[in-house]
């Protein structure tokens, strides 16, 4: 799976935030005025059938974009770091199949289980947690989120998770799990701050991240790319974190907290003198503005699924559990 979201949806996004500040009530009362604050009131995310009902929708909309590779098909039901991979995956697959995905198999999702937090004020967001029919036995997990009651659920977030991975999260006696802030002190790493320690270990290194596939097995792979001769590989790390590529998190039940967020990364490849960049794939080159002659720049949204213990005990390693990212644009010189 891939997809990016562009300024034009972003600019959306914006207006979106901008028309979900909730409502001032002012009702007369015999002792003068009473303010009701709805954004401060804690309410369910969604209902188990509504969130049913938005994971149905966003299936069958990605079907249908998937088929015709037409990232206008499943617009309205992705978004943040999932809607900009998409898109840039289904312009790549029409530029080179412009008359749809000749190995289009629908998706089916099953043993749907949803976790729907409480929280105050919007964004609203719940995750479903979902058996799909591809990539093996992982299970697929997708944030939904939407910035007023009368938009469409969209999913922001998708990440693999293989079985047992996914964490008990604390509930309440609704069923209601708790959505943690971003500003969180209580966590090894603050969930605002997760998407800029990430960009810095990538970078750096150091002991903020627990040993792993997506940490320190993806540092060793770039030192090996990097060592390569005659094609040198420069590698660029940024935090992303406003509008819908915010991080969310919701509290696990050891009183730490599943942090979803995003990242976004840039590796160039430059040749040495008398040689040539390597022909990229099809996908890449139809992402791909200018002439690679001695350069090529591309660039990367990751969209990270993380564990992020309680400040205070035991290990105090963030664990980065999944991590699904994909090609946005490219630019050879």
């Amino acid at each position: 799976m891939s997809r990016v979201r562009g300024p034009r949806r972003l600019r959306r996004l914006e207006s979106w935030a901008s028309a979900a500040v909730a409502v001032t009530v002012l009702a007369p009362a015999a002792s003068g005025c009473v303010v009701v604050h709805g954004e401060r009131e804690v309410l369910p995310a969604t209902t188990p059938a509504e969130a049913a009902k938005a994971l149905e929708r966003f299936t069958e909309a990605y079907n249908k974009a998937d088929k015709a590779y037409d990232s206008s098909l499943d617009a309205d039901h992705v978004t943040g770091a999932l809607g900009a991979i998409d898109a840039a995956r289904l312009k790549a697959g029409r530029a080179n199949n412009p008359g749809g995905n000749p190995t289009h198999t629908p998706l089916t999702l099953t043993d749907a289980k949803f976790t729907i937090p409480k929280k105050a004020g919007w964004p609203r967001w719940f995750v479903a947690d979902a058996q799909g029919n591809k990539g093996g036995d992982v299970r697929w997990l997708m944030v939904f989120l939407r910035y007023d009651a009368g938009e469409q659920w969209r999913v922001a977030y998708l990440t693999l998770v293989a079985p047992g991975k996914v964490p008990e999260f604390e509930k309440d006696a609704d069923g209601l799990a708790e959505a943690v802030p971003e500003d969180t002190a209580g966590l090894a790493v603050a969930p605002g701050d997760l998407s800029q320690a990430y960009a810095t270990y990538l970078k750096s290194g150091g002991n903020t991240f627990a040993p792993g596939t997506h940490t320190t097995g993806w540092r060793e792979l770039r030192a090996q790319a990097a060592s390569r001769p005659g094609l040198a590989r420069q590698y660029i790390d940024q935090p992303l974190a406003d509008g819908a590529y915010a991080p969310l998190a919701l509290r696990t039940a050891d009183g730490g907290a599943l942090v979803f967020f995003t990242t976004r990364h840039y590796e160039k490849q430059t040749a040495a003198q008398g040689a040539t960049v390597p022909t990229p794939n099809k996908n890449v080159q139809a992402l791909t503005t200018g002439e690679i002659r001695q350069s090529l720049t591309m660039e990367f949204l990751s969209n990270e699924m993380a564990l992020d213990p309680p400040k205070g005990t035991g290990d105090q390693q963030v664990s980065i559990l999944a991590r699904v990212q994909g090609l946005t644009s490219a630019r050879g010189e």
